[in-house]
């Protein structure tokens, strides 16, 4: 029980130490960006002249992505709609948000993933170093 507690105690310290050590670094970088990938989901009682009538009309080519942010990718998922990949600091991510309500929600309904880049990371230890770039 005693080694129990002991085993408890060095892991909470180990997990606070590195909470605040990220805590830090992320207030000391504020150039630190997100990537965020949004699926915007085709409303399929409409057919793409509709869809595409509806975002020019609410000014979707014009407001997104607002500005600070940057288009990493933009795909054609078949059969659910587009998925588009930003990069963004995390301060703009309300700006997304906002541009989305006001000129893709008839269009489409949205979902967002916050996620990062996990290739640097491993790419030193997979075999197969092929990587597609487009």
């Amino acid at each position: 029980m005693k080694n129990l507690l002991l085993l408890a105690l060095l892991f909470l310290s180990c997990t606070a130490y590195s909470q605040s050590n990220a805590a830090k670094s992320g207030a000391e970088n504020k150039d630190d960006k997100i990537l965020l990938t949004i699926f915007l989901k085709h409303d399929q009682t409409m057919n793409v002249d509709e869809i595409e009538k509806i975002k020019v009309e609410q000014g979707f080519y014009e407001n997104f992505p607002p500005e600070g942010t940057s288009v990493v990718n933009w795909f054609v998922v078949m059969g659910i709609g587009q998925m588009v990949v930003l990069e963004l600091p995390a301060s703009k991510l309300r700006a997304v948000n906002l541009a989305l309500e006001k000129t893709a929600w008839k269009a489409f309904k949205t979902e967002f993933y916050p996620t990062y880049n996990l290739y640097p990371f491993i790419e030193g230890k997979i075999k197969n170093k092929s990587k597609v770039v487009y």
